[in-house]
């Protein structure tokens, strides 16, 4: 009787999160909706089918982390992993690590919860990159390359801690606190010389991401003021094609990511969000109430997913059509919040819950 009791409560929970997620959304067009279709507990494994769910896909597993959550999730609502860390947790699409301070070891996992490799005095923690392995030392100066068998392939030293830190194509993009970027082959070579921003009264690196192919570069650094760097490469070298200033910015890690088939990038910036529009070399700047918490890094045309947080316990999901209109700004209560997308799903997380939700053009 009690354990009916405690299922009722939290199923109550959740049907309520939904109907006030929708009850309280305002789309600005009628052509986009969002549509439930399933939502399960963090304490479950029995996701409550909403009808909304139309199949196919079948994409692999979606990692996650919320609050002290973290494990992975399948499109149908089931957990492979869900579990309360207890330590430091590294996760990816690929992998996961779970570890306490300065370990002798770290046993890097799979999404199905089975040994991967071991990585012996590790002299640092891991961070898991474009499919691949990396260790990051104890004083973040430092970044090493991890082979199949938990070998050390080569080690990088930084002049200076690092502050961001991105990969794809094969490349390592490092930001550091001194306002320097590198940029690492995948065997660890410098690429270019450390390129060092400027143009601002402090320099540092708080944020910096890397094209699919490893041929572009964005970058926010420095403070008073802040700047918005985009780098291509000529040859064997980079060039700042673009750069804005943002204001006298933030002194935290700051949100930016190619999207839309690397055609964008999208960053955080004083007040809202930048999206930059690669072909046309302009930006748009869009005003957002609150702290961007999460940031939507696929951000597939035509839309991009924002949430924001206006205080403790309130959050809002904002949908944004390229080029940056507000089309849904939808409040739902949660101290926490998650966020992915694949195609026209989108996944959303709040506190002790989880749903799943199709893009639908009507």
């Amino acid at each position: 009787m009690i354990r009916m009791k405690k299922r009722h409560w939290w199923l109550l929970a959740l049907l309520l999160f939904v109907i006030h997620f929708f009850a309280t959304a305002r789309p600005v067009q009628e052509e986009t909706v969002l549509t439930p279709a399933w939502i399960v507990s963090l304490e479950s494994d029995a996701p409550i089918d909403l009808g909304g769910f139309s199949g196919g896909g079948g994409q692999g597993l979606l990692p996650f982390r919320l609050g002290e959550r973290y494990g992975f999730v399948g499109d149908d609502g089931r957990f492979t992993l869900n579990r309360i860390g207890q330590g430091g947790v590294s996760i990816s699409q690929r992998f996961w690590a779970e570890y306490p301070a300065n370990p002798p070891y770290i046993q890097v996992m799979s999404p199905m919860d089975e040994p991967v490799l071991t990585i012996q005095d590790p002299r640092g923690y891991p961070l898991f990159l474009d499919n691949r392995v990396f260790i990051v030392g104890i004083e973040q100066n430092s970044l090493a390359g991890i082979g199949p068998n938990g070998e050390e392939l080569w080690r990088h030293d930084f002049r200076a801690p690092i502050t961001s830190i991105d990969a794809a194509g094969g490349r390592v993009l490092a930001g550091t606190l001194d306002g320097a970027i590198e940029l690492l082959d995948s065997e660890g070579r410098a690429v270019i010389p450390p390129f060092e921003p400027g143009g601002s009264r402090l320099q540092a690196v708080f944020g910096c991401a890397i094209s699919a192919d490893g041929l572009r570069l964005a970058v926010i650094s420095g403070i008073d003021n802040q700047r918005f760097l985009l780098l291509e490469q000529a040859g064997d070298m980079f060039r700042v094609v673009y750069h804005e200033f943002l204001g006298n910015g933030f002194r935290r890690p700051v949100h930016v990511s190619f999207a839309d088939n690397d055609r964008k990038v999208v960053f955080e910036r004083e007040g809202g969000l930048g999206i930059f529009n690669i072909a046309s070399r302009a930006s748009v700047f869009l005003p957002l109430e609150g702290e961007i918490k999460v940031l939507d890094t696929c951000g597939q045309a035509p839309y991009l997913f924002v949430i924001t947080s206006l205080g403790p316990n309130r959050k809002r999901l904002v949908t944004i059509r390229h080029p940056g209109v507000v089309i849904i700004d939808t409040p739902f209560e949660s101290d926490t919040a998650f966020l992915a997308r694949r195609g026209n799903r989108l996944f959303l997380g709040g506190d002790g819950a989880m749903a799943s939700f199709e893009i639908r053009r009507r």
